[in-house]
């Protein structure tokens, strides 16, 4: 992994000639690749394949680099994390059929994320489609809930056409699209002008509806402001900070979205949801008015959480997204502006400066309120060492391993600050919630709604691939880390360095403390046998590191995180108890009831 090599995929290329303009003869394949370079695209993500090969053998003389993964999922979630980061398109492609349906849960996650990812996806060639032929399968329909478009290029003369659209769209609608090409399309002749990117200027919505939202925010004794991930999208941070410090509003930030407002802001209040922030909800839990902002609300960032019911249910609801869809969907609200967030940051904060607020009269009190309720949430983190339920306190008994929280706090403390994490899901990494925050935008990537297992280190992977000069993190469990760690070698190749912290608990963690709250400590499918995760990193060619002591945790973890100047990937695994936090959804289960005899002993 030294320095000397050059990744695989980069090979000596000719030099890069500009986008062809005017109209121009060419082939299927030149129309596509000319039209990703038209569009900004320099790295594709994905498993070389027959069916699209004319294509590629194209990419570097267009100045694309393609990255060879070793699973398509994994390409897809890089191309999600590289889009993330960059807020550029993230590119991916595979052979037809069993290459396309390997995209299937990575695009899901995408579309919660609203990454604008394009999912390239050659198909059966068209004479031979439902004959049911090699590699076979009908590739529009899987992916029609989970995608904002599809485009199917059903013949060589409108390549570049619905590859533009395909693009344009997948900006415009905030969310992954879909480019089926049969596998015989890229072959032939054209003739057809490179299409120009479509873009937009997304506004701050309806004159009426700003009027209404700020004389709500200038009457509010008690304002709220929500930061979600549309704040992130549309460069809003600072935007929404002038507006917070106008109102003098503490901020929440939406669940996994700990990126949407600066930690050291004295409006900050953390993160809401699940293992989030107490302060940011017993805060929220005071508001007359709460402006959600870039923010569609959704169900599951805004449960209840250590017993804390805090959505203010009295409150007046301002709620602001680029998509109106989402608009009221999971929130009754006061009123709903469709527009971009950092505009309509902007817009409200001019309307408010020509009004009287009504909060300056309790300002201080408010933010008394605010730092006594941080303070307090500060030292139960600093002074919760371990789980106290029954079952966590029995298990970490005389155990040699590290009590997760103590480890989260020295991971915390030892982050650099211009790191980016990606949490996967599970136990440990969602507890990470509390302890994770960010001074900068685009430092944090969660799985979002999907909620994959697998999603974190190839999505960190594609981060580090947008922004190879930032120290790239990514935490997952050790049932997430059985899914994803292949892609080591896609670091190794492409020499992608990436600190992977491993958490190995040896352990479904979050299905098993449903077992203990609702099925009485019977374990089924949840208890883990692992390796060593590091001896396999190093066999792997990467770093691999192994820490059981809380007190190693941060120099092993700053070791790997420098280690990624000089190109190496470094796996640290951390060996933990099987102490268990709360569980992701305590409102979907209930007290098993069985009506057959065989069965009442399970009860």
């Amino acid at each position: 992994m030294g320095n000397d090599k050059q990744p695989l995929s980069e090979q000596p290329t000719p030099a890069v000639e500009p986008v062809v303009t005017g109209k121009h003869r060419m082939t299927p394949s030149e129309a596509l690749v000319e039209t990703l370079a038209a569009q900004g695209v320099t790295n594709v993500f994905g498993i070389v394949g027959s069916a699209y090969m004319d294509a590629l053998d194209l990419f570097p003389g267009a100045g694309i680099r393609f990255l060879p993964t070793v699973h398509e999922q994994g390409a897809a979630h890089m191309a999600d994390g590289y889009s993330r980061v960059t807020g550029k398109h993230g590119v991916c492609i595979g052979q037809n059929g069993p290459g396309i349906t390997n995209f299937v849960t990575a695009i899901a996650a995408a579309y919660w994320a609203h990454s604008p990812v394009v999912a390239i996806t050659p198909e059966t060639g068209s004479a031979s489609m439902g004959l049911g032929g090699f590699q076979e399968t009908d590739q529009l329909p899987i992916f029609s809930k989970i995608t904002k478009y599809q485009a199917h290029v059903s013949s060589c003369g409108r390549m570049a056409e619905l590859t533009a659209r395909a693009f344009d769209r997948a900006v415009l609608e905030m969310g992954p699209t879909q480019l089926n090409i049969p596998r015989d399309v890229f072959y032939g002749e054209l003739e057809c002008e490179i299409p120009r990117p479509i873009r937009i200027e997304r506004g701050a919505g309806g004159s009426a509806a700003l009027d209404a939202a700020a004389e709500l925010l200038a009457n509010a004794k008690f304002p709220v402001v929500i930061s979600g991930g549309g704040v992130v999208a549309s460069g809003g941070v600072e935007a929404a900070a002038a507006l917070a410090e106008l109102l003098d509003a503490p901020v929440c930030t939406s669940y996994l979205h700990n990126d949407s407002f600066p930690v050291s802001h004295r409006l900050w209040c953390g993160p809401l949801g699940y293992h989030g922030s107490k302060a940011a909800m017993k805060i929220l839990a005071r508001a007359d008015v709460v402006l959600a902002l870039g923010s569609r609300l959704g169900p599951f960032g805004v449960l209840p959480q250590y017993g804390l019911d805090y959505w203010p249910a009295g409150a007046r609801l301002i709620q602001v997204d680029a998509d109106a869809k989402v608009l009221g969907l999971v929130k009754k609200t006061a009123v709903a502006i469709n527009g971009d967030a950092r505009e309509t940051a902007l817009a409200l904060a001019a309307r408010l400066k020509q009004r009287a607020l009504a909060g300056a009269s309790n300002r201080d009190e408010r933010l008394a309120v605010v730092r006594s309720e941080k303070e307090a949430w500060s030292g139960e983190l600093a002074s919760w060492d371990f789980e106290k339920d029954a079952w966590s306190v029995e298990v970490a008994k005389g155990s040699p391993a590290m009590h997760p929280r103590p480890m989260l706090r020295e991971l915390a403390k030892a982050l650099p600050a211009d790191a980016m994490v990606s949490t996967d899901i599970g136990n440990i990494c969602q507890i990470a919630n509390s302890y994770l925050a960010f001074e900068k935008p685009r430092s944090m990537f969660g799985a979002m709604m999907f909620g994959n297992c697998g999603y974190a280190f190839p999505t960190m992977i594609g981060c580090k691939v947008g922004a190879p000069e930032r120290t790239a993190v990514a935490y997952v469990g050790d049932g997430a880390w059985g899914m994803s760690f292949g892609e080591l070698l896609t670091c190794v190749r492409e020499r992608i360095p990436v600190t992977a912290v491993v958490f190995n608990n040896q352990q479904w963690g979050a299905e098993k403390k449903n077992q203990v709250d609702f099925y009485s400590d019977r374990f089924l499918g949840v208890n883990l046998e692992n390796p060593s995760f590091a001896a396999i990193a190093r066999s792997m060619g990467t770093e691999g590191i192994v820490v059981d002591r809380v007190q190693d945790v941060g120099e092993a973890f700053r070791q790997a995180c420098r280690a990624q100047k000089d190109g190496k990937t470094t796996v640290v695994e951390m060996m933990c108890t099987r102490e268990l936090g709360d569980p992701f959804r305590r409102d979907a289960l209930k007290k098993p009831v069985r009506l057959l005899e065989k069965y009442k002993r399970f009860q």
